[in-house]
């Protein structure tokens, strides 16, 4: 079973084409899974923002409905702010 020189021409051709083809869809799916495991890295690094963001959302909350309330802003101006009333003295205690 000898081959001729067409077929071996043939042969070749057909090699070099499916080895192309191999290489053009190893080179695009390495591109792919490249970009999957950065986007993966970005979803868990906003994830983790968007938790602690809630968390400061939540805290934020508090403090709003914290500030509604009379008695605590005037304790809180007294101790954040040294603010007195009249005929408080302030006595700093470190």
């Amino acid at each position: 079973m000898k081959k001729t020189k067409k077929e071996k021409k043939r042969l070749f051709i057909l090699s070099c084409l499916i080895l192309f083809l191999v290489g053009s869809l190893v080179t695009s799916v390495s591109k792919d899974w490249t970009s999957i495991l950065n986007n993966n890295q970005e979803i868990k690094k906003l994830t983790t923002e968007y938790e602690e963001l809630l968390t400061e959302e939540e805290q934020l909350k508090s403090e709003v409905t914290k500030l509604q309330d009379p008695d605590y802003v005037a304790r809180y101006a007294k101790e954040k702010y040294m603010y007195s009333g009249e005929g408080e003295t302030i006595i700093r205690m470190d």
